[in-house]
């Protein structure tokens, strides 16, 4: 099936292939052409200097006879094809799904449009089922004695005082120590420190390090020889054998605090029965959260275990794909490169991306079913309920709510907007409908 759309002087045709690919033929007219054209010269020129013209000054006319059209057009559709892939995706309202197969033409004549072809898979179609009425359980939070116990142990954890002791150090002791290491005799970068605090067993130095430490005194002086792994992050160290001398300076102890009423207003509370009761408190409201937003999963895979969603291999993959470059751009930001990310799962990418397929169909399979529902329930937000949901953001921008619609529409955004609204919908009327049975305690249970 083929369907012709326009927008923002881009004319596309979309046609549906098989195995839930479309191709997108579009078009970009002359007069979109020339617009962009006139764009890029104008910055050339401000780059130029011109004879007759002053610096940077340079009209758009006298840039394309100085530099010529061609150069000038083909630095045009190189700022402008991402626009344009844009406008038409979104004009072809598809929900692309992987990368595309793109394939531009040559650079039109003057007064001709450019055309390009796009080729890539999209959301899968569902066959609606039974989505409203649905049993599914809802269980109730339920918080234990040994969950509150943990969190106490987790603040004397957090509160525990080191004392100087003058005896043998043990495995849980903390050292004071100076330290200098060599390899063959000659010092290395980063391999020397002065009042270092080490936790014996912590697994934080090089492995065999602490294990040579055990049962060190104060004022004791050791040498430790250690192996750097062959994997170890600093090269030039790698494999290497490593002498280090150390300096005991003290012995220190982990020291808990009791559990008592003490402890308890030490921590802002009067007596330790209101530590405990809020502690169980912010317990149930955060499993309750994890809870609900496990139910309404629960909800939504029942509507989309009765519906028919055909989901081919390439388009699993695809999204499997996307999942990992979400994944490593996540990791980008946390400083954490995907290569070591891998090396430490002990993973090539491929693994990685194939371990994610079953998730992969599970989530297109989801956003089918959420998109079929849309379009059955005639499911549109309002401008109004747009507005109500730009609140906050407004508030945090420091702008009123419609001046953010108005933006966001300018910048041709609110669509996009609409339609994750429109699915948010969606699942809340799933949700409501259930048939939410209560059940003490948490699933499984």
């Amino acid at each position: 099936m083929a369907r012709a759309l326009s927008v923002s002087g881009v004319t596309t045709t979309v046609t549906e292939l098989p195995e839930s690919r479309v191709r997108v033929q579009a078009e970009v007219s002359p007069q979109e052409i020339a617009r962009r054209v006139d764009h890029a010269a104008r910055a050339l020129g401000r780059s130029m200097r011109v004879p007759g013209f002053r610096p940077g000054k340079a009209p758009a006319p006298v840039v394309l006879r100085r530099v010529g059209r061609e150069a000038v057009l083909d630095e045009a559709v190189r700022e402008s094809i991402g626009a344009w892939y844009s406008a038409a995706i979104d004009d072809a309202r598809i929900v692309p799904v992987g990368e595309p197969e793109f394939d531009l033409g040559g650079l039109p004549e003057e007064g001709s449009p450019l055309s390009f072809s796009i080729e890539i898979g999209v959301r899968p179609k569902a066959v609606l089922g039974e989505y409203k009425g649905l049993d599914v359980a809802r269980p109730d939070p339920a918080v234990g004695d040994e969950e509150i116990d943990a969190e106490i142990d987790a603040v004397r954890e957090r509160t525990a005082r080191l004392e100087t002791v003058d005896r043998p150090a043990g495995r849980g002791d903390f050292l004071v120590i100076d330290f200098l290491g060599t390899i063959d005799d000659v010092a290395f970068p980063g391999g020397e420190a002065r009042d270092h605090l080490l936790e014996l067993g912590s697994g934080r130095f090089i492995p065999g390090f602490e294990d040579q430490l055990q049962g060190a005194t104060a004022g004791e002086e050791r040498e430790v020889t250690v192996t750097f792994p062959g994997d170890y992050n600093a090269e030039h160290l790698a494999g290497h054998e490593a002498k280090f001398a150390c300096t005991v300076k003290e012995v220190k102890t982990k020291v808990l605090p009791e559990i008592d009423d003490e402890f308890a207003i030490e921590q802002g509370f009067d007596d330790l029965a209101e530590l405990r009761e809020d502690i169980r408190s912010r317990a149930a409201a955060a499993q309750q959260e994890r809870l609900e937003r496990e139910f309404r999963e629960a909800a939504l895979d029942a509507a989309v275990a009765n519906a028919t969603v055909e989901v081919p291999e390439a388009l699993t993959l695809a999204r499997a794909g996307e999942l990992w470059d979400q994944m490593t751009h996540s990791l980008s930001h946390q400083g954490i490169p995907k290569e070591t990310y891998l090396k430490l799962a002990g993973k090539t990418e491929e693994e990685v991306v194939d371990e994610a397929k079953p998730d992969a169909e599970a989530s297109l399979k989801r956003e089918a079913v959420l998109a079929a529902i849309v379009e059955a329930e005639s499911i549109s937000p309002s401008d109004t309920e747009l507005m109500s949901e730009l609140e906050v953001t407004a508030q945090q921008s420091r702008v009123t709510p419609k001046k953010l619609f108005e933006r966001l529409k300018s910048a041709g955004r609110l669509e996009g907007m609409r339609e994750e609204l429109a699915t948010a919908h969606a699942l809340d009327l799933i949700v409501a409908s259930t048939k939410g049975a209560e059940t003490a305690g948490t699933p499984g249970s």
